[in-house]
């Protein structure tokens, strides 16, 4: 007998579940490729190559490669094998895709990238989460911003609070697409040492006045100066945190 999900509920999505050993030998290609070690337009070695290169059957290697196509990274072409298509092509936001491009010699340029796609969206989140504060959210914000003025001699509990801090404001201004975007990209990049920094106590005492400032706005129910606020707030943080190499 069929059931029908209670109205509200989730519903699972389903999932093509790989065997283990495929995965680890998708994650060892996409970063080769992502890295360039295989150029766009050049063909992955053949399958019996691979098989010896991991260790394991052609029914793994199959797999693996299919996967690889499903992130935009590899396409079959008849006589050539299956090789690496153009960047325009990738999965960019793909987990694993995302990983390896943050491990790339050039990763500054997609850090880059990441902080004035993130400046777009959460300027704009913050705008809309003016407007649409209750009583309860409107709590939550104020009770973070206190906790984080509590942490700032520990930069680790300091940055992980920061985090809560946007996302209660992501949730509040109800753009599911602009907080999965940026859930994702950052979600990444906050383990790239590039990304994340070493602040002092005086990058941390800057921060915490730009996340004051944001807070009074968003209790003003002033979109125009959360939405400045929130920008100060990112591109001044990555000024002061950036490598310069």
């Amino acid at each position: 007998m069929n059931s029908t999900p209670a109205a509200g509920a989730a519903v699972p999505r389903p999932q093509r579940h790989r065997p283990p050993l495929a995965a680890a030998v998708v994650k060892s290609l996409v970063t080769a490729i992502v890295v360039g070690d295989y150029a766009p337009g050049s063909a992955l070695p053949p399958a019996g190559v691979l098989c010896e290169q991991y260790e394991v059957s052609r029914t793994v290697i199959r797999e693996a490669t299919t996967t690889l196509a499903e992130k935009g990274l590899v396409a079959t072409r008849q006589g050539w094998g299956t090789v690496v298509l153009d960047q325009e092509q990738w999965s960019l936001l793909d987990p694993m895709v995302l990983d390896a491009l943050f491990q790339r010699e050039d990763r500054l340029v997609y850090l880059d990238n990441l902080v004035e796609v993130r400046a777009t969206l959460e300027c704009a989140m913050a705008a809309r989460a003016a407007g649409r504060l209750d009583a309860p959210q409107r709590a939550a914000l104020t009770a973070k911003a206190e906790e984080l003025a509590g942490l700032m001699d520990d930069p680790t509990a300091y940055a992980a609070a920061d985090v809560e801090f946007h996302e209660l404001i992501h949730r509040a201004s109800q753009d599911a697409f602009g907080r999965a975007i940026v859930s994702n990209i950052q979600g990444k990049a906050l383990h790239t040492p590039q990304y994340s920094g070493h602040p002092t106590r005086e990058d941390i005492e800057l921060t915490h006045d730009q996340h004051t400032h944001i807070l009074d706005a968003l209790l003003a129910g002033d979109a125009e100066a959360a939405s400045s606020a929130m920008h100060e707030h990112i591109t001044g943080s990555w000024a002061r945190r950036r490598p310069t190499t």
